[in-house]
């Protein structure tokens, strides 16, 4: 008998220009929506590149006149809401995000904000009132510079506050979706092999995630393996930072971050993310280095509970796979194929250096907090439902 496709369903993507060179098309990109323009960068590195005087110039060249936002580490709600206040009245045609995630996140919210009078807080979920999001937004032209978040295809923007008190949570609507993603690898050739590292891990997390989503579809199972296939061909190479091989690298990465925002905005993610929201709100670590740092231990502990509990599970066949992919042991049992997984990824989180969470002043005092905030919309879509207990084991892991 022949086997059925499933039924589902794929929300709004935006319009995609991947290839080396193709910044070049960004101002006629932008010239679309209008000819006034609110750009939005990271607080440095883009501005100190070649490529800021390129922009420039485009900009002039095509008539489009700009403003400037930077961002400095992660966006929080103040400053979407600074900017909104600074431009609301600057009849903003298109807003454009270069950078990372949190330079795209913090361009997608203010995107989204500045036709609107109110706090971006109020459409946080998991905090407050929760207000729904009914548009319009400013039309969103995503520019990635590095490769990790995938913010470029999600509707999603995350914002935080750290601290005691703190939170991160996420801005999400389709409405929020770019109109066009401009993924040109050659935009990462400035990348610090950390930034690569901790991005690249990100978007592998990412790619994993969504292949074993409780919501994945032919569709996105397709897209991922791609994702995990380029990644396995060119991370190395990106991260090693060796020419000519490393631009060839920098291309498999972008593809794989550009796969991993396509994936997870179709099937959400699991426990990695789950845990990476309270951590990167409690404490000063990078998201791509939560993600980096748990991978291992998340994947191990999922695998066993899926033995334990859910022995039939398709994710564990999944994971099989992925196993199989990376090893290359494709022709090897099923619980060979897991353990090479899982023993891949620990020796990627070695030979990268990834740091432990202790690194970032987490201690054992701070696991149960950590654990208990842990239960938000990716720990949802995890293949399993894990125990406290196997979450807390995660974190023990890599204290």
């Amino acid at each position: 008998m022949l086997k059925t496709i499933p039924s589902f369903s794929i929300a709004r993507l935006p319009g995609i220009v991947f290839g080396a060179g193709s910044f070049g098309s960004l101002a006629g990109e932008m010239l679309a929506f209008g000819s006034r323009a609110l750009v939005v960068t990271g607080a440095r590195s883009f501005a100190a590149s070649p490529s800021w005087g390129t922009l420039g110039r485009a900009l002039a060249e095509h008539g489009i006149a700009w403003q400037h936002v930077a961002v400095e580490g992660e966006p929080s709600p103040d400053l979407v809401d600074d900017a909104v206040a600074a431009y609301c009245r600057s009849g903003i045609d298109v807003v454009v995000g270069i950078g990372g995630g949190s330079a795209l996140d913090a361009a997608k919210a203010i995107a989204g904000m500045l036709p609107h009078a109110h706090s971006v807080v109020e459409h946080l979920e998991g905090l407050g009132v929760e207000r729904p999001y009914a548009g319009p937004a400013v039309p969103f032209v995503a520019v990635p510079t590095t490769a990790g978040t995938g913010s470029e295809a999600t509707k999603n923007a995350v914002l935080s506050r750290r601290g005691p008190g703190g939170f991160k949570k996420s801005f999400r609507d389709e409405a929020l979706v770019a109109r066009v993603a401009i993924v040109d690898p050659e935009l990462l050739a400035g990348c610090p092999s950390g930034v690569i590292a901790a991005n690249g891990m990100d978007a592998f997390t990412q790619l994993l995630e969504s292949f074993v989503s409780i919501k994945a579809n032919p569709l996105t199972d397709a897209l991922a393996w791609s994702g995990m296939s380029a990644f396995r061909d060119g991370f190395f190479a990106a991260w090693r930072g060796e020419e000519p091989d490393a631009a060839a690298g920098r291309a498999d990465v972008a593809y794989a971050s550009l796969m991993s925002g396509i994936c997870l905005a179709q099937t959400g993610l699991g426990s990695v993310h789950g845990l990476a929201s309270p951590l990167g709100a409690f404490f000063p670590i990078p998201h791509g280095v939560c993600c980096g740092t748990l991978v291992a231990a998340a994947t191990a502990v999922n695998i066993e509970a899926l033995r334990a509990r859910d022995p039939g599970s398709v994710a564990l066949e999944k994971y099989a796979r992925v196993g199989g992919l990376l090893s290359g042991q494709t022709h090897a049992p099923r619980e060979e194929k897991l353990a090479a997984l899982v023993e891949t990824l620990e020796r990627w989180t070695a030979e990268l250096a990834l740091p432990r969470l202790s690194a970032f002043a987490m201690g054992g005092g701070d696991v149960a907090r950590v654990v208990g905030e842990s239960r938000g919309s990716s720990m949802k879509t995890n293949p399993i439902v894990l125990t406290d207990a196997e979450i807390e084991s995660v974190v023990r892991a890599r204290l």
